[in-house]
């Protein structure tokens, strides 16, 4: 087994360690939303989205830079 697939599996398991110990429903409010979410879905999303920003940011700040060359 290399060393990717040996890394895949600690975080699949971490992941399923993660998932399994915060299943805890929460109430979130959003101006006027309101949902109900277990905690660990709510990380995950927000995790999510996270990264959706960073990746268009990144996106638009190498745009930015090649159109300036």
């Amino acid at each position: 087994m290399n060393l990717k697939t040996s890394i895949t599996f600690v975080l699949i398991a971490l992941s399923v360690i993660f998932i399994a110990q915060n299943i805890e429903i929460v109430e979130v409010h959003f101006l006027i939303w309101q949902i109900s979410i277990s905690r660990a879905m709510l990380i995950i999303f927000l995790l999510l989205v996270g990264f959706v920003i960073g990746w268009l940011l990144h996106g638009y700040a190498m745009h930015k830079k090649h159109g300036k060359e």
